[in-house]
């Protein structure tokens, strides 16, 4: 998928064409809420208030940068390997070469949400480093932040879910399955601790 702006972005997934999907827009949702981590970072350096974090902040904010550049490049990969599954399905059942092609194209369209969502898992606990030591005048963007990126986390597991669902060979499917609710289980209330703590200091 070439690179294109937001509103093209907007336009093409409202289409009915096959890309961008779920997992496109997981991965730019995850990109935007590292995005808003890094605002706070770069409100809070420089700041002599934040003097004795600043080191730690720049720190985070190289992190958070590296970050936001790997979910935009996995909005691409998921096109990628994508479209190959959405071709897959329309070979015939009878064909003796669909189920080697589908176990493949599967794979790979399993593993790019599930990329997508270890990202996320990073970028939540970067953003509750911002969130505790960051600026207090940009707090709220922390908690948004954290928000987004759990929407990101949740939505890229239904993604490998949909995939998962697909697969004859039940251990892989398991295997995957399993990685995503430890996953979940852990970030999504990550997630919600730092949104109700920041939520907690605004109201």
């Amino acid at each position: 998928m070439k690179k294109m702006n937001l509103d093209a972005f907007a336009e093409q997934l409202a289409s009915n064409a096959p890309v961008p999907g779920g997992g496109g827009a997981s991965a730019l949702a995850g990109a935007v809420g590292i995005a808003l981590g890094n605002m706070v970072g770069s409100l809070t350096t420089g700041k002599k208030k934040y003097a004795d974090v600043e080191a730690e902040i720049i720190a985070l904010n190289e992190k958070a940068a590296v970050l936001r550049g790997q979910l935009l490049d996995l909005m691409e990969k998921d096109a990628e390997v994508f479209e190959p599954l959405s071709k897959a399905y329309s070979i015939p059942k009878d064909d003796p070469s669909r189920d080697e092609v589908m176990a493949v194209v599967l794979k790979q369209a399993s593993e790019v949400p599930l990329e997508i969502m270890r990202k996320c898992c990073e970028a939540i606990d970067l953003i509750g480093v911002y969130a505790q030591k960051g600026s207090v005048l940009a707090v709220s963007d922390a908690g948004c932040g954290a928000a987004i990126c759990r929407a990101a986390l949740e939505s890229a597991a239904l993604n490998v879910y949909i995939n998962t669902k697909s697969m004859q060979d039940r251990a892989l499917a398991e295997h995957l399955n399993a990685e995503v609710r430890v996953m979940l289980d852990e970030y999504c209330a990550k997630a919600e601790m730092i949104y109700n703590a920041v939520k907690e200091r605004l109201v």
